[in-house]
């Protein structure tokens, strides 16, 4: 991998990683067309260069973090009567309900996971289409009626399980947890909105996790600047993705990513019958 290789793939997780077409995926596809090795160290960037997006999703969020944080903490001892928590208190304990199967299914899960990486386009394919199927659901059956201020730890549940599902390889978190917020009768800004703060912790979880497996690696110094270099371009990119995606969600509908996904994984499926 290069400097300029690791540039372009900051950009496509910048690009992809809240936009619901599957950063991993994307990803997966970039590597196999910049012929770089689906090896443990290709897995490692794929992961840490997600902090770059954490970042960008940090910045954005800046106020809401704070302030869910300093109210759940501020009211901790008013967990008894939860109904009557300030909203931000609340939303800090859905975050944490809907963290907690992502969280289990990563450890537990990790090197079945890691195996996969090495069928990229196979993987890409598959986890592309059934993003393309439950977006099209996502958009068909929800009603989009709700906001964040009527959501229950159920919602966050149900959401968190399918944010389960992004612990695989093509997974697209945003759109599996997006598409969870509108089955659950969530207009499109909310599922969102909640998909976006829900993913600080286990993308920071992930990004750490994997961290400590990057220092255990011999050639660590030659691997930590394109590490950089990834992450600062997806930093940067992911911030403008965020925005734009928030204000298209505001009038537009999921269709145009469902078809998106089904056309890159028939592209994924040509490019393996190819060689």
């Amino acid at each position: 991998m290069t400097i300029l290789h690791a540039i372009l793939l900051g950009i496509i997780q910048g690009l992809t990683e809240f936009i619901p077409v599957s950063s991993t995926a994307h990803l997966l596809i970039a590597q196999h067309l910049l012929n770089i090795p689906a090896d443990e160290a290709a897995f490692a960037f794929s992961v840490l260069v997600q902090l770059g997006t954490i970042v960008s999703l940090v910045i954005y969020f800046w106020k809401d973090l704070l302030k869910i944080v300093v109210d759940t903490f501020k009211n901790l001892g008013g967990l008894r009567n939860f109904k009557t928590l300030p909203d931000n208190a609340k939303m800090g304990w859905y975050i944490v309900i809907a963290t907690i199967p992502a969280l289990l299914a990563g450890v537990l899960l990790k090197k079945y996971v890691e195996a996969l990486f090495g069928m990229p386009l196979t993987e890409a394919a598959i986890r592309l289409f059934a993003a393309a199927i439950l977006l099209t659901l996502a958009e068909t059956f929800g009603k989009r009626t709700r906001q964040l201020k009527s959501m229950t730890w159920l919602d966050a549940l149900i959401v968190g399980l399918m944010q389960v599902i992004a612990v695989f390889p093509g997974a697209s978190r945003s759109g599996t947890t997006i598409s969870g917020g509108m089955f659950r009768g969530f207009d499109r800004p909310s599922a969102a909105r909640f998909a976006f703060l829900m993913s600080v912790p286990v993308m920071l979880a992930a990004g750490a996790y994997e961290a400590l497996d990057l220092f255990k690696m011999p050639d660590v110094g030659q691997f930590l600047p394109l590490v950089s270099v990834g992450f600062i371009t997806a930093a940067i990119v992911g911030w403008f993705a965020i925005r734009w995606l928030l204000n298209y969600l505001n009038k537009n509908s999921l269709y145009v990513f469902a078809a998106y996904c089904a056309v890159a994984g028939l592209v994924c499926v040509a490019l393996q019958l190819l060689g």
